[in-house]
């Protein structure tokens, strides 16, 4: 982020072929907040869903979560994540930046359980709240590598 830039808000996605997860967070108080998540399928996002999270949220930016091998390499996933970061881009014309989000949902379900485990958290824990909050993991990590303002 360039110096004297000010707070941002920013939303980020955790791609999936079936759900695609989201969160919002903003450059200043430096955490994310789970959105419902976004419904896809073969043809892709349901981009009308996308297109309310932008409009309610207004991001000066997007993240996007790359999910990469663990050995590093990349996938059919990584390249399906990649290509829906560029459509966002094409279609909002805002920036987006990728993050590696190797083992986000892993952490975002053991987060989840230990929650429910507390008693912090009384729902079980669903497939659509693990990728809301793998899209938070993603969106934390993007924020953890910015400079403080």
């Amino acid at each position: 982020m360039p110096e004297g830039a000010g707070p941002r808000l920013v939303v980020a996605f955790d791609h999936g072929a079936r759900r695609i997860g989201a969160a919002r967070g903003d450059t200043l108080s430096r955490t994310a907040a789970p959105l419902a998540p976004i419904r896809a399928g073969d043809g892709g996002p349901r981009w009308e869903e996308v297109d309310a999270v932008v409009r309610e949220w207004r991001p000066a930016l997007m993240v996007v979560g790359l999910p990469y091998n663990a050995d590093g390499s990349e996938s059919g996933s990584t390249r399906a994540a990649r290509a829906f970061a560029a459509a966002v881009a094409a279609r909002y014309g805002l920036p987006v930046e990728l993050v590696d989000e190797r083992y986000s949902s892993l952490e975002a379900q053991s987060r989840l359980q230990s929650a429910r485990a507390a008693g912090t958290r009384r729902k079980r824990v669903r497939k659509t709240d693990v990728d809301a909050a793998a899209a938070c993991v993603i969106l934390e990590r993007w924020l953890s590598a910015q400079p403080v303002d």
